[in-house]
C-alpha cells in the first residue's frame, strides 16, 4: 500500500537500543494528506519516536504534531486545529493464517498495534493516522449555534424530554 506520507523504517535496521526517529510531511504530503482527511489545509505535521525492538514486537513511543484548518460542520467556516499527541505503538508480525473469520477480543494493550507489512514499519503513516484521530471529528465555529437556531435546529436541551413538555405548558397556559 502506498501512502502519502511514507516514512517506513526497515526491520533489519531495528534492534534492542533506542534509536530517536523524527519526521516531517514536506508540502507535497501535506496537500496529499489534506486532501485524504478532509481538511482544508495541512500546515505541519512532524513526529519524533523512540524505536526499539523486543522479544514479540517493534515498540515505538513518541509525539505527533501538526498545525491543520479544518472546516465547521455547520457553517464551513475554516477553523485552525492544533494536535499534539502523545503515542505509543507496537508493530507485530501478522498473524498466521487460521483459515477462519474467529472473533477477536482486544485487550486494552493491543489497541495500539499494527501488523508490520513488506519488511518495515511505517512511521509516517502511523504518524497521520495518530493526527487524523486527534483531530475533532465534528468541529464547530464559535458562530455554530446561532446559525442552526436561525436555521430552526433546536439545541439537544430543548430536544430532551423535558423541552417537549416545557412547549406542551405553555400552550396549555396560553389556553387557559
Amino acid at each position: 500500500m502506498t501512502t502519502e506520507f511514507s516514512r517506513v523504517e526497515r526491520l533489519d535496521t531495528i534492534g534492542g537500543e533506542e534509536r530517536q526517529v523524527t519526521i516531517e510531511a514536506d508540502a507535497g504530503e501535506r496537500a496529499a494528506l489534506a486532501r485524504r482527511f478532509g481538511l482544508v489545509s495541512l500546515d505541519r505535521l512532524t513526529a519524533t519516536f523512540a524505536i526499539r525492538r523486543d522479544a514479540a514486537a517493534i515498540i515505538a513511543r513518541g509525539h505527533v504534531s501538526a498545525s491543520a484548518v479544518q472546516s465547521c460542520t455547520v457553517t464551513g467556516n475554516p477553523l485552525p486545529a492544533s494536535v499534539r499527541e502523545d503515542v505509543t505503538l507496537r508493530f507485530v508480525e501478522p498473524a498466521s493464517a487460521s483459515g477462519g473469520e474467529d472473533e477477536v477480543e482486544l485487550s486494552e494493550d493491543a489497541l495500539d498495534t499494527i501488523e508490520i507489512e513488506g519488511g518495515g514499519v511505517d512511521l509516517g503513516e502511523a504518524a497521520a493516522e495518530t493526527m487524523a484521530l486527534a483531530l475533532d471529528p465534528f468541529p464547530r465555529s464559535p458562530d455554530a449555534a446561532a446559525v442552526l437556531k436561525e436555521a430552526g435546529v433546536i439545541s439537544e436541551e430543548e430536544a430532551g424530554a423535558f423541552g417537549a413538555l416545557a412547549g406542551l405548558k405553555a400552550k396549555l397556559e396560553g389556553k387557559a
